[in-house]
């Protein structure tokens, strides 16, 4: 079934986000009921509150760390709350107009469901299983009149809802796994960077890349005419009879190919035409995929050996590298915890290194020969939950049991495994997630004192030579929009990018003043150095949302979602004046409308290079409507 595009600026709420609990028994949930849909766009919103202190300074740093959170106990089960055709799936709608017609609602950044980043495992057949960069589950909708587009959820709530994904991971994926790791200690971690592109297709696409590098000068050149056509749209695949949602993630572009993931295949599309160039069948779902893509067109994922079934679900267990350009596998690599099989979370590309991580411990293989280069121990007490690749490889380690666990960032040398350099976290800081491997910066829920589902409350920007703490950077997430899966996919962020050694982030809507009832935000930049505010602001326009992307050279590409009656834009911000360069302005006619507004920049994977803009689903529903839905819709203006 379909649902309307949300209201004027009010993208779904964002689910809850929190860690969860680890529970003495597995067992699987049952889906939570659907949410209330949105209120209609001719309801004028309540006044929102106004926006962040864009001057106010940061809170003073300690000296290393962050000051260590209470524990949490684990909360109780939850209720079972009522069956119905699928996790949050809103009431049916009125179609849209006939044309292009629009996908379901999206889950997370990079296919990220609720609660934020769960990555799924399997689960029981037919039931909405959580979602990890691979299946995910649909958020819930926003709630009537919320200002801000609904994106805030009671903090207990966002804890409870983790622990339920948490519980159905384990019980999914047929495995309990405890730690184990490649390493032999907490100092051996697994693990050079600088094999990934430097502009499109680097990974730096929906702010999950590595923005350090800005050596050279910004690609992305304004045309004549900034108006931009559909050049062609995929139709969402339907999935087999009685699974509710398969993953879909994972898109990359190259020079001449967009390439786009399915329900057990990957295509590679012209990027002007959309013709198919290319095929490469797989035996089942993409679970996990890295946004890096090597110089030679070379990428990686995790997928599943075979499409689920009723009685087999399937655990995410295949991490194969991909060639791009040929369509074709370079090969595919599977990695034991002691003599059982690995589910992986998250995969990424690193100095010539592919690792994945998961909650058994992380695995890594040369990327040229498939050659294994580290695997889990069942003896280790720490092991590497995930990465972050392009430029460096960059190990998050956990240490220590569940109510004392230490997160080690390790910057680790890809070939050999050796720690080149380490930063401890205090302990209460349970996830952590990696924005940006070279300069190193990551992200924190502290406390889970974020409390709007967005994994953040402050980043960390740190020497990955010493390991020492540059700065801490304060960013409540009452303020700041950006959103990190730091629970499982440690490199899958939204709404910043790193580059000229600061990180540029959007903040969160607010009234955009005077006696109106319009919608705005800002990206503002951080000083990496001194972890303070640069002062530099680049505002979205009334009713516009603005979202950094990635770096192009020293600018910062950044898209804006528009308001109900117009078409979303792509800008240029360079990097010391931050003036506003349009590249790109999508048509307005509600029926492209009603496609783009379903590719909401936190629940869909979004793309941008010479002048094309592909916004593509990150999963693939049982939809019982009989308008076409897309998973793909790509405009260019040449």
């Amino acid at each position: 079934m379909s649902q309307p595009p949300p209201p004027p600026n009010q993208p779904p709420q964002q689910p809850g986000f929190g860690p969860p609990q680890e529970p003495s028994e597995p067992q699987t949930p049952a889906p939570p009921a659907p949410a209330t849909p949105p209120t209609p766009p001719a309801q004028p919103p309540q006044q929102p509150p106004a926006g962040p202190d864009l001057n106010k300074a940061p809170q003073p740093q300690p000296g290393y760390g962050y000051p260590q959170a209470p524990g949490t106990p684990p909360p109780a089960a939850p209720p079972t709350p009522p069956q119905g055709p699928g996790y949050g799936y809103p009431q049916q709608q009125q179609q849209p107009p006939a044309g292009y017609g629009y996908p379901a609602q999206q889950p997370g950044p990079y296919g990220q469901p609720g609660p934020y980043g769960q990555p799924q495992q399997p689960g029981p057949y037919g039931q909405q299983p959580p979602y990890g960069y691979a299946q995910p589950t649909v958020p819930m909708q926003a709630q009537a009149g919320q200002p801000g587009g609904g994106r805030k959820v009671n903090a207990q709530v966002a804890i409870i809802v983790s622990a339920v994904v948490a519980i159905a991971l384990i019980v999914g994926g047929g495995v309990w796994y405890a730690n184990s790791s490649g390493k032999d200690d907490d100092k051996q971690t697994t693990a050079e960077g600088g094999d990934t592109k430097g502009g499109e297709g680097d990974g730096k696409e929906g702010g999950s890349g590595d923005g350090g590098a800005t050596t050279g000068e910004a690609e992305e050149k304004a045309p004549a005419a900034t108006g931009s056509k559909v050049l062609f749209q995929v139709p969402s695949p339907k999935v087999p009879k009685g699974v509710t949602t398969i993953s879909i993630a994972g898109s990359w572009l190259t020079d001449s190919v967009y390439a786009k993931s399915g329900l057990s295949e990957i295509t590679g599309y012209d990027r002007k035409s959309g013709t198919k160039k290319w095929t490469l069948d797989l035996p089942g779902p993409v679970c996990a995929a890295t946004p890096h893509v090597t110089e030679d067109n070379k990428t990686a994922i995790v997928h599943k050996p075979a499409m689920p079934s009723k009685t087999d679900p399937q655990a995410c267990t295949e991490v194969a590298v991909v060639d791009l350009a040929a369509g074709s596998k370079v090969w595919t690599k599977t990695a034991k915890s002691g003599t059982m099989p690995v589910s992986f979370n998250n995969v990424t590309i690193g100095g010539g290194t592919v690792a994945a991580g998961s909650t058994s411990g992380g695995a890594a293989w040369d990327l040229a020969t498939g050659d294994e280069r580290w695997a889990p121990k069942t003896s280790d007490s720490c092991y590497d939950a995930g990465y972050g690749g392009g430029a460096k490889l960059v190990a998050v380690r956990k240490c220590g049991s569940y109510d004392q666990r230490q997160l080690h960032i390790q910057n680790v040398d890809p070939k050999t495994g050796d720690v080149l350099a380490e930063y401890k976290m205090d302990e209460g800081i349970e996830y952590a997630a990696v924005v940006s491997t070279d300069p190193l910066v990551v992200a924190a829920d502290v406390g889970d004192s974020a409390g709007d589902g967005s994994g953040i409350s402050d980043f960390f920007s740190i020497d990955n030579k010493t390991g020492k703490l540059r700065a801490r950077l304060s960013a409540p997430g009452d303020e700041f929009a950006a959103r990190c899966d730091a629970i499982y996919k440690v490199e899958n962020c939204t709404g910043v990018t790193v580059g000229n050694d600061r990180l540029y982030i959007a903040t969160e809507e607010h009234d955009s003043g005077g006696d109106s009832y319009s919608q705005t935000n800002e990206v503002v930049a951080f000083d990496l150095a001194t972890g303070k505010q640069t002062g530099q602001r680049a505002d979205a326009g009334e009713n516009y949302e603005i979202f950094p992307l990635r770096m192009d050279g020293p600018d910062v590409i950044a898209y804006k979602r528009p308001p109900y009656d117009k078409g979303g834009q792509v800008v240029s911000i360079d990097g010391e004046s931050f003036k506003e360069t349009i590249l790109m302005e999508n048509p307005s006619t509600e029926a492209v409308r009603d496609v783009e507004s379903r590719m909401s920049p936190d629940y869909s994977e979004i793309q941008f290079g010479q002048g094309g803009l592909y916004m593509s689903s990150v999963y693939a529903s049982d939809f019982t409507s009989r308008e076409k839905e897309y998973s793909v819709i790509a405009f260019g203006t040449e």
